[in-house]
């Protein structure tokens, strides 16, 4: 059930592997540096409290993990719903949120949700994704562009209405850092995926900006001086009405934080070749996020670029993970005062940079020339997660999902009348397909494919009415029945009391499927049909009428 990849690395781990995991570690702490700020900040947080989430819930992700390199910190998937509820419940209702979303991920692990990734159409993560890149593209439009605006509205429609009308006031200086912050991080992995561009950026604006008295807002200028001691521990204020206003965000970080983690695991195992465990996972990532609201900071997860980074150089180990979150400490407690100097415009052009990663444009614009089913989930979840809410977008998306799916699956399913109104005098036997033919004029057949459930019931019925005089036997075929839900098994007990009423035997012919029988036993149709007249073979079928009404007696 829980069992930390750690534990078991340990056993046999090497110092050869400890220098690997060390240089990576210390890689991807310096990779996360910037991110940890930019995605805090962007959330409506202070800086300091997404480097120590990143420090907390990294250590812990990977202490307790079921990965061998998942690197867990804050990250851009996260922002825009911190940043609703930061804006209506304030820092108090986000720590709240934050630690009711670990125990639902620890309860999501404990309760071997960890496939929750596989009930997930990839149609809606594609969609809240795009949405959210491009929401977080929106809200560094201020900061990219220097606009002087004070009160930026929360919507996605008021910023760029607000953008509009302050667009004659661009600072060319803040633009100039923002164009030169994205040239360097796309430009800088063509000369080395050593070290990250994004530090490239910071460090060369930062001196600039601070050399050279441009008026360029910095994070020191924003939030002044920033507390680097390591965060006191404090419990969240829960009581039965928080609770009740904050369930909702809260569900929505954890499925949140579910879905990015075991995305981020799958993705590795396929870089290493490794197996990670998803419900040990899930409940690391819970345990991570209770932490990380115990300490004030800010919800956390699977990071899937720092653990691709991690990956390349070198990482194979949980240990790697511990040292990044080791060398994050230490910059923060000897260098974290530097950060102050970080222009805003910088933090704006790298977020840019993640929210074009994020975006999966070509998978988005390839989706829409696909299914048009996947069409319609891909654009309304977009939609919605940009226009109205990420919460309404996943619900509204996973209904819809599901009405599309049982669409497909009634489409599927078919009743057809098999045999013909002529009769010959005598059975056949061993007939593997009857259509057309007539077994005997007091014999009729039916056949169901596919899923007999509450959609496609309907079709059931229809099929039956076409009976317009009552046979002595009615087979039903059900050799291709994979499931039948108790909507299903009901149609099946009403027109078995309505043809044993008008004096017809029913015989379910070819049930095959496990879970068909065992529905017919546990709701006592079994019984009533009698087990002679549920047959494994059509043979089975036609001797079992000859065994009912014998020839002469038709």
């Amino acid at each position: 059930m829980f069992n930390p990849k750690l534990f078991d690395i340990l056993r046999q781990y090497s110092f050869r592997q400890f220098g690997r995991d060390l240089m990576a570690g210390v890689i991807v702490g310096i990779v996360a540096l910037p991110l940890a700020v930019a995605f805090a900040i962007a959330s409506g947080v202070s800086p300091e409290k997404g480097l120590f989430t990143a420090v907390i819930a990294g250590f812990i992700i990977s202490a307790l993990g079921g990965s061998r390199v998942q690197i867990g910190g804050p990250t851009g998937a996260f922002i825009v719903i911190v940043y609703g509820i930061v804006q209506v419940h304030g820092l108090a209702g986000l720590i709240a949120a934050t630690f009711m979303a670990g125990c639902m991920l620890i309860i999501m692990g404990f309760s071997k949700l960890g496939s929750i990734i596989k009930f997930i159409p990839y149609p809606l993560i594609i969609g809240f994704t795009s949405g959210i890149a491009l929401i977080i593209f929106s809200s560094q439009f201020k900061d990219a562009f220097g606009l002087p605006i004070t009160n930026l509205p929360a919507d996605f429609s008021g910023k760029w209405q607000s953008y509009w009308h302050h667009i004659n006031k661009v600072n060319w200086y803040a633009l100039g850092v923002t164009l030169f912050t994205i040239a360097v991080g796309l430009l800088w992995p063509t000369i080395t995926r050593k070290f990250p561009g994004s530090l490239i950026a910071i460090s060369a604006t930062a001196w600039l900006v601070h050399v050279l008295h441009l008026p360029v807002e910095t994070i020191g200028d924003r939030f002044g001086a920033i507390s680097y001691g390591f965060p006191s521990l404090s419990k969240p204020g829960l009581n039965f009405a928080s609770i009740q206003k904050l369930i909702q965000p809260a569900f929505t970080i954890a499925l949140l934080g579910a879905i990015e983690s075991l995305l981020s695991a799958v993705v590795a195992d396929g870089m290493t070749g490794d197996e990670h465990d998803s419900n040990t996972e899930l409940i690391a990532q819970g345990t991570a996020n209770i932490f990380s609201s115990l300490f004030g900071g800010i919800p956390a997860t699977g990071a899937i670029a720092r653990t691709a980074t991690n990956i390349k150089n070198g990482g194979r180990t949980p240990v790697a993970g511990l040292m990044h979150a080791i060398t994050l400490l230490v910059i923060i407690l000897f260098a974290g005062k530097l950060v102050t100097y970080i222009p805003m415009a910088t933090l704006a052009g790298i977020l840019i940079i993640v929210a074009y990663n994020m975006s999966e444009w070509e998978t988005f614009v390839s989706m829409l020339k696909g299914s048009r089913k996947d069409a319609a989930v891909l654009l309304i979840t977009f939609v919605l997660t940009t226009l109205v809410d990420l919460s309404v977008a996943i619900e509204i998306g996973m209904v819809l999902a599901g009405f599309l799916f049982m669409r497909t699956m009634i489409q599927l399913t078919n009743v057809k009348w098999l045999t013909a109104k002529t009769s010959i005098p005598d059975y056949t036997l061993s007939v593997d397909e009857v259509e057309g033919i007539a077994i005997n004029k007091h014999v009729e057949v039916f056949e169901i494919r596919g899923p007999l459930f509450f959609g496609a019931v309907y079709k059931f019925k229809d099929a039956m009415k076409l009976v317009e005089s009552p046979p002595k036997i009615l087979i039903i075929r059900m050799r291709q029945v994979p499931m039948i839900d108790a909507t299903g098994l009901k149609a099946i007990e009403e027109f078995y009391k309505e043809a044993t009423h008008r004096g017809t035997k029913i015989i379910l012919s070819e049930v095959k499927s496990e879970q068909v029988m065992e529905a017919l036993k546990n709701a006592r149709l079994l019984f009533k049909i009698g087990k002679a007249n549920v047959t494994v073979t059509f043979d089975d079928a036609i001797r079992r009428c000859k065994t009912i009404f014998p020839d002469h007696h038709i």
